[in-house]
């Protein structure tokens, strides 16, 4: 029996003013008893009524939606997407916010982080404060830039295609996705049933017309006959004997062919490269700025998936340099030696980096860059990296508390950020990407 001390506060509502945005798409805002509420389709400064959809009454925090607004930021937009709101897709944060609100909201998180987790302010990290648009995003208030060229479909108990709801498993079913890339929405997923079918990914390069949905079935069932509106390669999720997920082609190539730097790269299996048609290349130069590689040097690409930098970085060195890259991914270590193979000065080993890296026996290297899954790369590998002495440090963040607490640990081993970028490479939601490049204290040069 539930106690009156942890009743469920679901459904109960509070008129609230909005706070300062949060790290993860929502504002912060207090109850008058002083509860904190984490607000969505909020915006700071914004007095709404807020429904509580998670947390009970001794919680330490409860999660809402705003349901009226009572009084309206100038930021504020009529949602471009008609299953954007409380309660429906949760797939955007921000589709309420005008586009330039959007990034200096972005802009707030990592300003808030970076002193809250490193004690930084956006001076000692050497950032301006901006978060760049990817070139061709700058678009009036109302209008979306679709840009996500990988786009994953949960299929509901009726077989239609939809996307998850926030925090929940539940399924919104949609007929288009504003924010997905053409040769996403081109395939129509979206109009057909699945009743076998229990998720669906999509994608469509970039680089290149290749088109790939990879399938997973639902437990026992039969994979249907897949006809969409474009070509396009099939892949189906299974289970081994040990029970661990393997991807098998269906037809099709089981990669697709991507192009950044002015080279191709072959990403297979889903596996992972840059969801914005911009991403790569704009990374690319903002890493390769931050390191100004010299011919001869000790490079080393951690976290390298299929090559993105060390192809960057080996097209950059001459023969009396070397670049290494690690990745624990078979599939991507496997395409990463495919898409550099004319490089011979570029080696990729396959592992985990925190203990791959000990056993190369690499006790220095000139320039590394590191582009860590969302956690971050943490404080055993920030120190290992720090031994090697490197004159410079690229890392490549998609999540500014993880980056901050990094830059942390590495200013306990003595490298501090000399420049921050940041790039609004996933418009419409609260992700943003960042690029520190740090140097030693000691040694300015």
């Amino acid at each position: 029996m539930q106690h009156d001390t942890d009743a469920s506060l679901i459904g109960h509502e509070y008129e609230v003013e909005v706070g300062p945005v949060a790290h993860g798409g929502h504002c912060v805002a207090r109850t008058e008893s002083g509860r904190v509420l984490f607000v969505r389709h909020a915006l700071p400064g914004e007095r709404v009524r807020a429904r509580i959809t998670e947390g009970e009454s001794t919680s330490r925090f409860l999660r809402a939606d705003a349901v009226e607004i009572l009084e309206a930021s100038k930021d504020r937009v009529p949602a471009p997407c008609p299953f954007s709101g409380p309660g429906m897709c949760g797939g955007c944060d921000w589709q309420h916010a005008k586009p330039g609100a959007q990034r200096r909201l972005k802009g707030e998180v990592i300003a808030e982080q970076l002193q809250r987790l490193a004690g930084l302010t956006p001076e000692e990290a050497g950032w301006d404060g901006t978060v760049m648009p990817a070139e061709g995003d700058k678009l009036p208030a109302g209008e979306v830039p679709a840009w996500r060229t990988r786009v994953q479909y949960a299929i509901d108990a009726e077989g239609h295609a939809g996307l998850r709801k926030h925090r929940s498993h539940e399924v919104q079913v949609i007929d288009h996705c504003m924010i997905a890339a053409p040769g996403v929405s081109e395939l129509g997923i979206e109009k057909r049933e699945w009743p076998t079918i229990a998720s669906i990914e999509a994608i469509a390069a970039s680089g290149s017309a290749d088109r790939q949905v990879i399938l997973t079935p639902k437990p026992d069932a039969r994979l249907p006959i897949v006809e969409l509106d474009k070509p396009v390669s099939v892949m189906r999720v299974g289970e081994n004997r040990r029970g661990e997920k393997q991807v098998h082609r269906v037809h099709g190539r089981p990669f697709v062919r991507e192009r950044a730097d002015e080279r191709t790269y072959r990403v297979g299996e889903g596996g992972f490269w840059q969801v914005h048609p911009q991403a790569a290349d704009t990374l690319i130069k903002a890493v390769m700025q931050g390191l100004m590689p010299r011919k001869n040097d000790m490079a080393l690409d951690l976290y390298c998936g299929v090559g993105l930098f060390a192809g960057a970085l080996g097209e950059r060195i001459t023969d009396k340099g070397a670049v290494l890259g690690i990745e624990s991914s078979k599939r991507a270590v496997e395409d990463a030696r495919h898409n550099l193979q004319d490089l011979d000065r570029v080696r990729i080993e396959q592992g985990k980096v925190e203990q791959v890296l000990p056993r190369t026996g690499i006790d220095s290297a000139d320039i590394i860059v590191l582009d860590p899954p969302r956690a971050g790369a943490g404080k055993q590998t920030v120190r290992h990296l720090a031994s090697l002495g490197a004159r410079r440090i690229a890392y490549v963040a998609c999540d500014p508390a993880a980056l901050a607490r990094d830059l942390a640990y590495f200013a306990e081993e003595g490298y501090r950020p000399v420049t921050l970028r940041a790039f609004d490479l996933f418009p419409m939601t609260h992700h943003v990407e960042c690029v520190a490049i740090l140097k030693p204290v000691v040694n300015e040069a």
